[in-house]
C-alpha cells in the first residue's frame, strides 16, 4: 500500500528524496479542512538592531518551491528589521491537528510583479487600508485612522487602488524546515530538513522530542 508523505516522513527506514515542501503541502491541506480560523496564520520572528527578538502573527499569502511569502508595509518594524537583517524564523501551529512546522532561512524581497498581483487580489478595503496605515508608528487615535481611510476612499473614487511603493512582500528561503507531530506522553515526532543552499539537496534528521 502506498504511504502518505507523512507516513514516509516518520518512517526512519525511508525518507530518501522526500521533499519537505511536498510534506508541507500535505499538512497545509489538512489544516485548511481542520482549522476553524486562519489556517495560513504564522508567527514571524525577526531581530532589531540591538539583537532583541521580535515576533508577531502574519499570514502566509503565497508559497512555492522557492519559499514562503508574506506581504507587509516595508516601513513597519518588521519591514525595517528584515531589510537590515534579512533572516527570519516562522512557526505555523495547527492546534486542531496537534502539528506544527518551523522554518528558518534567509529573506528576499518578492518581485514587483508578485507584489502587484497579490495586491490586486486583495479586497478594495484592504488595499486602501494599506495606503492609509503608517504601520508600527504612533497613532493619535482610532478616529484619526478612520478619517484617513475615509479621505483616501473619497480621493480614489472608482479608480483602481495603486499599490503603495512601501508595500510589498518578503520570501523566506528556508535553510531549515522542521515538522512536529504530537505524541502520547510527550513522545512527539520531530524531523528536521536542512540544506546548505537553495540549490543543494535536503538532508533530514529525526530529533528527540
Amino acid at each position: 500500500m502506498l504511504q502518505t508523505l507523512t507516513e514516509r516522513l516518520f518512517d526512519d527506514s525511508d525518507r530518501t528524496d522526500l521533499d519537505p515542501f511536498a510534506v508541507f503541502e500535505e499538512w497545509f491541506a489538512l489544516a485548511q479542512e481542520a482549522e476553524p480560523n486562519d489556517p495560513h496564520a504564522l508567527a514571524l520572528a525577526t531581530v532589531d538592531d540591538q539583537g532583541m527578538p521580535d515576533v508577531r502573527m502574519v499570514l502566509l499569502n503565497a508559497r512555492d518551491a522557492r519559499g514562503f511569502c508574506f506581504f507587509t508595509n516595508f516601513e513597519s518594524d518588521k519591514g525595517t528589521q528584515l531589510h537590515t537583517h534579512p533572516k527570519a524564523g516562522m512557526l505555523m501551529h495547527w492546534k486542531s491537528l496537534r502539528r506544527q512546522v518551523r522554518v528558518r532561512g534567509a529573506v528576499e524581497v518578492v518581485s514587483t510583479e508578485e507584489a502587484d498581483a497579490y495586491f490586486a487580489s486583495r479586497p478594495r478595503g484592504s488595499q486602501i487600508a494599506s495606503s492609509a496605515s503608517e504601520q508600527s508608528r504612533p497613532l493619535l487615535s482610532r478616529e484619526a485612522l478612520l478619517t484617513r481611510v475615509a479621505d483616501l476612499t473619497a480621493e480614489t473614487g472608482d479608480a483602481p487602488v495603486v499599490r503603495p511603493a512601501h508595500w510589498s512582500g518578503f520570501r523566506i528561503v528556508p535553510s531549515s524546515i522542521e515538522f512536529w507531530k504530537d505524541g502520547e506522553f510527550r513522545l512527539h515526532d520531530r524531523v528536521r530538513f536542512t540544506r546548505e543552499a537553495p540549490d543543494q539537496p535536503w538532508a533530514s534528521t529525526r530529533l528527540y522530542p
